[in-house]
């Protein structure tokens, strides 16, 4: 996995470029995140916001933001103007990136195994797993074909059975159906400045 993780990382640097199979994408972030997170310079409560923008960093080039919200807000995104869409991308993106780094951030000294790569057409499911002393716990990342110079993006977490995109849709449907939109982007923002 060392030798795997280091020609990944080395991918990701020079070229990222769409001859990438998603397999070898995530493994770049998985790689490039756990750098960070026992980066010893990074470690403290005093480098939180240092640690947690760089491994924005890292996701923001690899997790395609616009379609986790599209697919998040379902019927209800095309009812939305231009305008927003882009607030809600952005304040999504800050939920996601705010969700996905505090369960990663639990993982740092454990193990992650690529376990299998499923690619159907323009879609693709690469299946991971953390092993720490007591479990396995299962992380499928579900990817997209884009046609950017990126090749594939994640348009979904998977967490312990637990899908990021779906989990939210259900909250978003649920007040958006019961308070209305301007209370989901409301609610967002209170979370986003508190």
């Amino acid at each position: 996995m060392k030798v795997i993780g280091f020609f990944v990382l080395l991918m990701v640097g020079v070229s990222a470029g769409a001859a990438e199979r998603p397999q070898q994408i995530i493994m770049g972030i998985v790689d490039n995140v756990l750098a960070i997170l026992k980066d010893a310079s990074l470690k403290g409560p005093d480098k939180v916001q240092q640690r947690r923008s760089k491994i924005r960093e890292v996701v923001q080039e690899r997790f395609d933001f616009a379609e986790m919200s599209q697919r998040t807000l379902a019927v209800h995104w095309h009812k939305r103007t231009e305008d927003e869409k882009k607030e809600f991308v952005a304040l999504f993106k800050d939920l996601l990136e705010g969700a996905y780094i505090n369960k990663i951030e639990k993982y740092s000294d454990e193990d992650i195994h690529v376990i299998e790569e499923k690619i159907e057409g323009s879609f693709s499911t690469v299946k991971t797993e953390i092993i720490t002393k007591k479990a396995k716990i299962p992380i499928d990342y579900r990817l997209k074909s884009v046609s950017d110079d990126k090749g594939w993006k994640v348009y979904d977490v998977v967490i312990e059975g637990v899908s990021l995109v779906n989990n939210y849709r259900t909250q978003f449907q649920s007040i958006i159906n019961t308070k209305g939109y301007d209370a989901l982007t409301k609610m967002l923002k209170e979370k986003k400045n508190g």
